[in-house]
């Protein structure tokens, strides 16, 4: 049996609130809201009986809420709003009790001002450019022939027909990649992101064209998304921006490493011309051949230049200086020699003479002899010169042998 309901407590399974009583509560939160000032797309308007029955998209997420204008408040708005629209509306929640529905009242719609619009887009700017989204330096070269661009654009449009084209009429055998995406609205963002991911992580590809037609600024609000400058800025293969004319300056232009006026100029930054590259080729072989024919021509001069010195003309010449010089060395190598042997002559003559001098034999000469006992030692005393010992005695032309006597007496005694 359940127990009458306490308004002031919470609800429980023994004392829950009544209907009424929970839409009420519901009713007076959402009264407590207050109106809010919301910005989207319109992407339903609906006319019935005065009253206007639309939906409002968020412009980035995919999220969708439905309006109701009463007639009026209609009286009050612009004549030409219209789906596609993007604008700014003042919400206020609304819950009707009796059939338990949630609706969004609107009391102001306006459109977006292109003053509002432009202070958006300059407040991002600076944020950019001061991450360092914009430097130069950050930038990527591009390849000089790549094997395989891809090519982000819409589907069946001018931009995509005036790549194609001139890429292919300035070198035939380029190879594309296209990946189709709106171009205006707010699936731009999302689509194109998920394009530059695709195209990035296809290691073929050397190279990537976002492009697009001419368009007014609300047009190409798309290319100057937050999301799709940082997707490009995170692209590890170079971006090339191609969107609008030459006026044209979203803000996809400021990150992409390389920014064209349009998709034709794209076509011609990113892809040479063959006829300009033989052309170039031509010059080049024909520079190269000059220049090789200049430098033989120099080698041949030199080479006579060098024939032509004394030296190679006449070959003789290092022959007969060197017979002089051999000649010169050998005769003053002949006086030297003589030199040397007259000094070691003399040298010699005068040792010679010492010799003589200092010679047994000279003694000999002059009448001394030598006397040598028997075994063979000098007697030099009498007593060496035993009694009846055998001596052998040398003279200067000749030995004999005697007999000794014993020592003869001292002259004067007797």
């Amino acid at each position: 049996m359940a127990v009458a309901f306490d308004p002031s407590g919470p609800p429980t399974l023994e004392s829950p609130w009544p209907v009424s009583v929970f839409s009420g509560k519901i009713k007076s939160y959402l009264d407590r809201l207050g109106t809010a000032w919301v910005e989207g797309e319109i992407t339903q308007w609906g006319v019935s009986g005065g009253n206007v029955y639309g939906k409002l998209r968020d412009l980035t997420e995919d999220v969708t809420i439905g309006f109701t204008i009463w007639s009026s408040v209609k009286a009050k708005l612009p004549d030409d709003l219209k789906q596609g629209d993007r604008v700014i509306a003042l919400f206020k929640p609304n819950y009707w009790l009796k059939a338990g529905t949630l609706s969004m009242q609107v009391f102001e719609m306006r459109h977006v001002g292109l003053g509002d619009m432009l202070e958006r887009l300059e407040r991002l700017r600076h944020q950019l450019a001061s991450e360092g989204l914009f430097d130069a330096s950050r930038k990527k070269a591009l390849p000089f022939l790549p094997r395989t661009i891809g090519l982000i654009t819409g589907k069946d449009s001018d931009a995509e027909k005036d790549v194609l084209r001139n890429a292919q009429l300035r070198w035939p055998s380029v190879s594309f990649r296209v990946v189709h995406t709106a171009v205006q609205g707010d699936r731009v963002p999302r689509e194109v992101v998920a394009a530059l991911a695709t195209l990035d992580a296809d290691p073929e590809v050397d190279v990537i064209i976002v492009a697009r037609g001419g368009g007014d600024f609300q047009n190409l609000l798309g290319f100057s998304d937050e999301s799709v400058l940082r997707a490009v800025a995170a692209c590890a293969t170079p971006v090339v921006s191609a969107i609008g004319h030459e006026a044209d300056r979203p803000l996809l232009d400021e990150v992409a490493d390389l920014r064209a006026s349009t998709p034709t100029d794209a076509a011609k930054r990113v892809v040479p011309d063959v006829s300009e590259e033989l052309d170039r080729v031509d010059q080049a072989r024909a520079r190269l051949s000059l220049r090789v024919s200049a430098f033989v021509r120099h080698e041949i001069d030199r080479v006579e230049q060098l024939r032509s010195r004394p030296v190679l003309a006449e070959s003789s010449w290092i022959v007969d200086s060197r017979a002089e010089d051999l000649t010169r060395y050998v005769a003053r190598g002949v006086e030297l020699l003589n030199r040397v042997l007259e000094r070691a002559g003399n040298t010699t003559g005068e040792l010679g003479a010492r010799l003589r001098a200092l010679s047994p034999q000279s003694t000999l000469d002059r009448g001394y002899a030598i006397v040598q006992g028997p075994g063979g030692g000098i007697v030099r005393r009498p007593s060496d010169a035993l009694t009846d010992s055998s001596l052998t005695i040398t003279l200067a032309e000749g030995t004999f042998t005697a007999r000794s006597e014993g020592e003869a007496p001292a002259p004067g005694r007797g």
